[in-house]
């Protein structure tokens, strides 16, 4: 969502005549976010704050699809998680157990984005993993298109940790393609069926790439129409922004 519909709290040229038009045409669609500090809840209220409505099975955050597969492959998983409330609410939510409040009994480590990280923080989840605790990521997004520009994102944090550990993370966002199929599934979609709309070449297009699904790149976020060219990472279609995806859309079905 971040650098598609909106940059910080400004919305993005096109954002509501998007929404407009995938009702209006009966298009299915899942808001999927690598974003990592915010629950699902907190995304809808954001997006009414924007004049938009949409339902809470219309959103899915990489907390939520790190929670989902934690539940499924590890239900007793006991977490020390970095990251923002929204991260541990969703955990929680699945029946996770969260102690960061005695890190010791931990045997997974959850890294998402954390705007309050500290080296405290991060030397714990450090000898964490040392002992034994099972590494996984939200997302490995390096940079935010944050309103003063681009920022260090979760992808730092990883970086990190993965240095002073020699521990490669599970990642469960984008690009794999983990995320993508729980988007499916909500849908009933098939990668035939289903493309998927981002700015980032290295998470939202390679990640539709992963999947199977048609790629659509747009320019109001971390890569540039220059970038796009150069890459060796090749969006399906380039628009330079959701607006345009719209227009293209209703084209589409006239």
């Amino acid at each position: 969502m971040d650098g598609v519909l909106w940059r910080g709290s400004q919305a993005l040229p096109g954002m509501s005549r998007f929404f407009e038009t995938a009702r209006s045409l009966g298009i299915r669609f899942i808001l999927a976010t690598n974003n990592a500090s915010k629950s699902g809840a907190e995304y809808l209220a954001k997006l009414r704050g924007f004049g938009v409505s949409v339902t809470l099975d219309e959103v899915l955050t990489s907390p939520q699809a790190t929670a989902a597969y934690l539940a499924r492959h590890a239900p007793e998983a006991r977490v020390f998680v970095i990251g923002e409330p929204g991260l541990a609410a969703e955990l929680r939510a699945k029946g996770l157990q969260v102690v960061n409040e005695q890190p010791e009994q931990a045997t997974h480590v959850v890294v998402g984005w954390d705007r309050a990280l500290t080296y405290d923080k991060l030397a714990e989840a450090c000898l964490l993993i040392r002992r034994g605790a099972a590494f996984i990521g939200t997302n490995p997004d390096v940079t935010y298109p944050s309103e003063r520009g681009i920022v260090p994102g979760n992808g730092a944090t990883l970086a990190a940790l993965r240095v002073s550990t020699g521990v490669e993370p599970l990642i469960i966002g984008k690009p794999q393609p983990e995320m993508m199929r729980q988007a499916m599934a909500r849908m009933g979609g098939s990668p035939e069926n289903t493309a998927v709309v981002g700015d980032r070449l290295d998470t939202d297009i390679l990640g539709g790439q992963n999947a199977g699904l048609t790629t659509i790149l747009v320019l109001t976020g971390v890569t540039s129409l220059d970038e796009a060219r150069d890459s060796a990472i090749r969006p399906d279609y380039i628009f330079q922004d959701i607006g345009a995806v719209a227009d293209a859309l209703q084209q589409a079905n006239t």
